[in-house]
Formats: structure tokens, C-alpha cells, sequence
């Protein structure tokens, strides 16, 4: 690696190649936490007994599910190419939900941890032809390791949060660094392409959130037949992807409303699954009755709460109730995704926190397709009025449905700026056919 490497990752790179020796340590206390799949730890250290496939292999790094999910459409179209796919995420929600809902031929692997030692056993072994990275997931080892081999590396969805720009600013040199080594920046919007543009990306192209072109999430038609039968003729509130903290303040709004819609039914979908059990002994404990679907109960007609901590069931949830609120929004997690529940015909409720989707949420809101509550108070008064009135409800999912459909298209763009290095790639195919 160069010397004119800045001090910092330099640094970087001597700790995290002294630190490897404890990975054990860190796999251990990550078993404990439910963060690590006990029968892949090995990946962690870019060790794998999965083959590589012949011919061009694009890698795509993704954090999280919200990452690999927005670009599972780019994938098909990719895989329409015959190109196989190594995706790479994070985090073990991912993991699950990459194997219900992408195709057995996309291999998946966890993103080993970033000390040279690891990131060159991976990159010996899986040698890809393109590396694609999802929004702002850039380690340091792996940037600087796939630069040196001369890996064409390209920024898709591009996102730089208005907490991360000025974060990265005081490390500009840093930054700028990792970011100067991908060959395309795709930015989400103009504002990203500006903040990644002042830190060094080159190169950059504004093609749009390819979250506004994800498909709706499928369902088991048994399973949403089972749930109607037995919430039929009650109202119900679904509250996706909540966060700590958030739940306390859907509780007491539950309960204030249930005293207008004596028969609510109020749905909490956990963003992290492993929290329902606690999350139903809080409810249990104010006196609330409440259901937890990983014991596979359903709700009966006594249920207040029914505690949806499955995962991979947000289809099936969406499609049950046309009032949504999207969690990680009250507290200052940054919001989540809305796009899937619009496409299911859901009018959306959120709380301020929505940094992490603001283009998308300010046309939501600006368009009448969503609306925000800054408090308690306004967030009983926005679903009350969604649940009570079906005209306003009916115009808001109408809104919404304009809205995501003008801002769609960042697909066909994004695989429009890829189009060289495809291109490339299937050269590289007809070369080996032949």
C-alpha cells in the first residue's frame, strides 16, 4: 500500500492487522448477543468452503436488509446477463432474509472483518471481476486491499447522511482517500453527490434511490388469510420496523385511541426481531393484553397488541391494515424505508427522525402521501384520522402512489452508468465460451 496514505489509515491498517489475533474474542461476545451465525463465524475471517463459480463474479456489499433489498432488482438483472452474483452483508437479519428471498444461485457471504489478513484471504479466494458497494458501507482494509489488486470498484446508491458529511469533513483527508479509489460515484440525489463530491468522490453520477424501485414484499397467502379471518371487522395500526424506545409512545397511543375504535388492534413489527419478548413483558406489565407471533399465537378478540417479531413478514403485515406507521422516526434512529408499504396501498404516519430517506419523505409529506407527528398528541390525532376517515386515507395512498412512481427509475440509470463494465465482463464471458 502507498505511503501517501494519510497517517490515519495508516494507523489503521498496523491495529487492525495487531487486533486480528482477537477475533475470536469479538466472534464469542457477538455469538452471545445474537449478532453472529454460530455455523459461519469462519467467513468472518474470509474463510470459506463455498467454491468460487467460474467466469466474471460481481461482488456486492451491502450493510444491512435495507441495502441487499434495494438492490435485489438490479440482481435479477444482472443474473438476466448470466452473471453471477457474491453478496456480501453484515449483519445476521440480512443472512435470513437474502436466503427467503433471493434466488438459490446468489452466493452469500458475511463481510469478513476488516484486518488485511482477513480481507486478503477473501479477496484471494472469490478474485471478483467488479465490486459494487451499497450507499456508504466502505471499509478501510477492503477499499485499500481491491484498490491495490485493481479491483474496478463503483459506489451504487450513494447516500452521505447530514450526520456523516460533517463527521467526514474533519477527517477529509481520510475520507478522501478511500473515496478517490472507486472508479463511479452513484449518487441518490443531488445534495449526495455535492457532499460526496467536497470528500473526494470522483467520477459521480446522480442516478437516484433505487429503494423507490424495490418490489413490494411477498406474503403467504395462507398466512394473510389466516390473520384476516381472525382481525376481520376490527381497525388495525401497523407499526413497522420500531426501534427502543418507540414502543412505550405507540402503547399509550394504542390506548388512547382504543377509547374512539373500542376494537383496535395495533401491530408492532420490531426492527430487530430478538427485542419481542421484551417488548411483550412492557406490555404485559401495564396491563395491555398482547400476542407474540414467535410463539406462534395469534391475535383473539382481546388482543390490544400483537408483537410481530418475526422476520420476513413485513409483506404480510403491510397488506393487513392500510395505516402504517414507520418506526425508527419518533427517536433519532434516521426512519425507515416507507417504499414497500406505499406499494402495498398503506397511508403512511412517521415521526420527525427521518434523515436517513429525507428526499423521500419530504415528497411524501409535501404531496399529502404521508404525514409527520412531532408529538404524541399528533401522532393520535394522524392515525385516528387515518383510521376514521377512508376518504382522507383513500387520498393519501393515492399520493403516495404518485409520488413513488414520479421519483422511480433510478434502475434503469444506475444500470445505464454500469453498462462499460457489464459490458466488459460479458467480453470476458465470450472469451471463455469460446
Amino acid at each position: 500500500m502507498p505511503s501517501s496514505l494519510p497517517m490515519t489509515l495508516r494507523v489503521y491498517r498496523r491495529l487492525s492487522a495487531v487486533l486480528a489475533p482477537l477475533a475470536p474474542v469479538l466472534i464469542k461476545q457477538r455469538l452471545k448477543q445474537n449478532k453472529e451465525d454460530p455455523a459461519r463465524t469462519d467467513e468472518r475471517r474470509g474463510i470459506t468452503d463455498v467454491l468460487r463459480p467460474s467466469g466474471p463474479l460481481v461482488w456486492i456489499h451491502g450493510a444491512s436488509v435495507g441495502e441487499v433489498l434495494a438492490v435485489a432488482a438490479l440482481i435479477e438483472r444482472l443474473r438476466a446477463l448470466n452473471i453471477r452474483i457474491l453478496l456480501t452483508s453484515g449483519t445476521v437479519t440480512s443472512a435470513a432474509i437474502i436466503a427467503r428471498r433471493f434466488p438459490a444461485d446468489i452466493i452469500h457471504q458475511y463481510i469478513p472483518y476488516d484486518s488485511p489478513r482477513f480481507v486478503a484471504r477473501f479477496l484471494d479466494h472469490w478474485q471478483p471481476s467488479l465490486a459494487l458497494f451499497i450507499e456508504s458501507d466502505i471499509w478501510p482494509n477492503l477499499v485499500l486491499s481491491a484498490a491495490n489488486r485493481r479491483l474496478p470498484m463503483v459506489l451504487i446508491n450513494g447516500r452521505m447522511s447530514p450526520r456523516s458529511f460533517p463527521r467526514w469533513q474533519r477527517l477529509s483527508a481520510t475520507i478522501g482517500a478511500l473515496l478517490g479509489r472507486f472508479d463511479l460515484c452513484l449518487a441518490q440525489s443531488d445534495t449526495d453527490a455535492e457532499r460526496f463530491a467536497a470528500l473526494g468522490s470522483r467520477n459521480i453520477v446522480v442516478t437516484g434511490n433505487l429503494k423507490l424501485d424495490v418490489q413490494a414484499p411477498p406474503m403467504d397467502p395462507a398466512k394473510l388469510e389466516k390473520l384476516m379471518s381472525v382481525t376481520r371487522g376490527r381497525p388495525v395500526i401497523v407499526a413497522s420496523s420500531t426501534h427502543p424506545g418507540e414502543e412505550e409512545i405507540l402503547l399509550e397511543t394504542h390506548k388512547t385511541l382504543a377509547s374512539f375504535f373500542p376494537s383496535l388492534l395495533t401491530v408492532i413489527v420490531p426492527r430487530h426481531a430478538h427485542r419481542g419478548e421484551g417488548i411483550a413483558r412492557m406490555i404485559a406489565a401495564t396491563g395491555a393484553q398482547v400476542a407474540l407471533r414467535s410463539r406462534e399465537e395469534l391475535p383473539t378478540a382481546i388482543t390490544d397488541v400483537y408483537v410481530a417479531d418475526t422476520m420476513g413478514e413485513l409483506g404480510l403485515f403491510y397488506r393487513l391494515s392500510p395505516v402504517v406507521f414507520m418506526g425508527g422516526s419518533l427517536v433519532p434512529h434516521g426512519g425507515q424505508n416507507p417504499i414497500e408499504a406505499v406499494k402495498l396501498g398503506a397511508s403512511i404516519v412517521h415521526g420527525p427522525h427521518v434523515f436517513n430517506f429525507t428526499d423521500v419523505y419530504e415528497a411524501l409529506d409535501a404531496a399529502g402521501g404521508a404525514r409527520q407527528a412531532v408529538s404524541s398528541e399528533q401522532l393520535v390525532k394522524q392515525l385516528g384520522q387515518m383510521l376514521g376517515n377512508p376518504a382522507v386515507r383513500d387520498a393519501s395512498i393515492e399520493a403516495a402512489v404518485q409520488v413513488v412512481e414520479r421519483l422511480g427509475g433510478a434502475l434503469e440509470r444506475t444500470l445505464n452508468a454500469l453498462e462499460p463494465y457489464l459490458l466488459q465482463l460479458q467480453l470476458e464471458m465470450g472469451a471463455t465460451d469460446a
